[in-house]
C-alpha cells in the first residue's frame, strides 16, 4: 500500500501551497518594493523549480538534453510573449 501512496506529489503540493502563502505575504505585509521582488523572484524560482521536478518529471528520462532544450526554449516564448505585450500594449510600439 505505501507504494501506492504518491508521497513526493504530496510533499511537492503542500510545497507549493507554501510558496504561494509566502508570495502572498508580500501583499498581506506592505513589503518595500526591493524586499517585495526578491520575495516574489525566489518563489517563483523555487515555484518553477518544484514544479518541474516532482510533478513533470524532468530528471527521469535518459534523454536529458532535449528536456533540457524544451525547457529553455519555453521559457523564450514565454519571455517573448510578455514582453512582446509589454510592448505592444503598454510602451505603444
Amino acid at each position: 500500500m505505501a507504494q501506492l501512496f504518491p508521497k513526493e506529489h504530496v510533499l511537492g503540493f503542500i510545497g507549493s501551497i507554501i510558496l504561494t502563502l509566502v508570495a502572498l505575504s508580500v501583499i498581506q505585509f506592505d513589503l518595500s518594493l526591493t524586499a517585495g521582488l526578491v520575495i516574489l523572484w525566489v518563489t517563483a524560482i523555487a515555484q518553477a523549480s518544484l514544479q518541474l521536478v516532482l510533478f513533470m518529471h524532468i530528471g527521469e528520462t535518459d534523454d536529458k538534453k532535449s528536456i533540457y532544450v524544451a525547457t529553455i526554449y519555453s521559457v523564450v516564448i514565454g519571455l517573448v510573449t510578455v514582453f512582446g505585450s509589454l510592448l505592444a500594449m503598454i510602451w505603444g510600439y
